[in-house]
């Protein structure tokens, strides 16, 4: 871990690609597809096979696309499978690439945004679980016609638990370390 991050932020562990082809197979599944932040996400072990204790989801951003700044109680662990990333957590913005991890503690404020100008794809465990399929789902529907004002994604938030708090970040915000 690098020196000076505080607060449970670990932007830069780099190690071998781990294998999760045992979780799941490329077959027919359909992605929860949200256009409004580019988003096709699969959820790859439901809160079931862990028996709540977490979740893991794959997430496919398009360029430029991420989802809107938000916090949340579940705990994130992000592993960058293709491509890059600008995240922010807790008002500090820095890049994560394939093979980094990025935790993020529950309750931070965080965003990111693809960079590049190709699809990128992370792998997201989410502890303890949240029901990725019916979030993401609904998600889906409110954001149908576009990204909602704070308001409206905040009154669908509730039920989540979950606090919309600004706009996506952009491909041109830059880090802050």
């Amino acid at each position: 871990m690098r020196s000076g991050h505080s607060r449970g932020i670990v932007p830069h562990l780099r190690g071998p690609a781990m294998s999760l082809s045992f979780l799941h197979s490329k077959g027919a599944e359909l992605p929860i597809r949200i256009p409004a932040i580019g988003l096709d996400l699969f959820v790859r072990m439901p809160p079931a096979a862990s028996g709540g204790a977490f979740c893991l989801i794959e997430t496919i951003n398009a360029p430029g696309f991420g989802p809107p700044r938000h916090r949340h109680p579940e705990a994130e662990i992000f592993r960058v499978i293709e491509g890059r990333y600008l995240y922010e957590a807790d008002g500090r913005r820095f890049y994560a690439e394939a093979g980094d991890v990025v935790c993020i503690p529950g309750g931070m404020a965080h965003g990111f945004v693809n960079v590049t100008d190709a699809p990128a794809r992370q792998y997201i465990l989410m502890t303890p679980s949240l029901d990725a399929a019916a979030f993401f789902a609904e998600l889906a529907g409110v954001m149908r016609d576009g990204v909602p004002d704070t308001a409206a994604l905040n009154a669908f938030g509730l039920k989540w638990h979950v606090e919309f708090i600004g706009p996506p970040l952009r491909r041109s915000d830059q880090p802050t370390e």
